[in-house]
């Protein structure tokens, strides 16, 4: 079997290094990316001719293009996309400045689908390909504290969905990631944190100070075996559309769809009889 070949964003740190340097030793090739090409330069020189490190900032439309094309022409295709780039944000909605919350969904809404805009026209061409969004369990289940990352993450999962079910005729899988904490950089460098209004903090003082108890690399989640799974999802192929990592996710996952269910017994009734007899 051929190697096949991945692109991944947002390989500075985190799940995207941890990613790329597992998919590197199953042989697969792997287009590097990440805002500062000097994060990145190392994969070329330990993986010569099988890694290709790229500049990509995802915001940037003409750089995503260029990326995708150099990427396609270095390697004939891109089999696997995982869009990873992102970050977070801790504070009240009341407390995020607009600036900052535009800002947010630029990079983990907008530039994710920036680079799957990309890649398909290819994958449509050869009517095969992969593509896994980094999602967060965030982005099933809310958090006081959290509320712009929630939202930002909700929408990665909704367009997800749809993607799914307009890509599987054509050959095209999507699945969707959600990881709980694991130790990476997501609560130090790869977090914004906003100014505090008082009246928040008995429920949005709990996250900050959850978050700051996690930038010591406390988290119970190792993403070096999350990239493991990642590559054994892309070996194997998705049978389920969400790919939960961490006890913690699937605890809060749980948790969320019982209270849905709750709420679906208590209004059931009455919801029906708003239809049309």
């Amino acid at each position: 079997m051929s190697s096949r070949v991945w692109f991944i964003t947002g390989c500075s740190t985190g799940f995207g290094r941890c990613l790329a340097e597992e998919v590197l030793k199953t042989q697969d090739k792997v287009v590097v990316t990440a805002r500062k090409i000097a994060d990145i330069a190392d994969f070329e020189k330990k993986y010569p001719g099988q890694a290709l490190c790229l500049p990509l900032d995802v915001t940037k439309i003409p750089q995503v293009n260029e990326a995708v094309a150099t990427a396609e022409k270095h390697f004939g295709k891109i089999d696997i996309l995982v869009n990873n780039a992102g970050y977070g944000m801790v504070g009240a909605f009341e407390e995020s400045p607009d600036s900052e919350i535009r800002r947010m969904f630029e990079t983990n809404v907008f530039g994710l689908m920036n680079v799957t805009r990309a890649v398909l026209p290819k994958m449509r061409e050869r009517e095969a390909g992969h593509i896994i969004n980094i999602s967060s369990v965030a982005g099933f289940a809310a958090t006081a504290g959290f509320g712009i990352y929630n939202s930002s993450k909700f929408a990665v999962e909704g367009f997800s969905d749809a993607l799914a079910l307009e890509l599987k005729p054509l050959g095209i899988k999507v699945t969707i990631v959600e990881p709980g904490p694991f130790r990476t950089d997501f609560a130090g460098r790869s977090i914004t944190k906003t100014d505090i209004i008082p009246d928040y903090e008995p429920t949005v003082g709990a996250m900050r100070k959850y978050i700051a108890a996690l930038e010591g690399g406390n988290q119970a989640g190792d993403p070096v075996r999350a990239a493991e799974l990642i590559c054994k999802l892309a070996a194997t192929g998705p049978v389920t559309m969400r790919m939960p990592l961490g006890a913690a996710a699937i605890e809060r996952m749980r948790t969320k769809l019982k209270q849905v269910e709750a709420d679906l017994h208590t209004w059931e009734a009455d919801a029906r009889s708003c239809d049309r007899k």
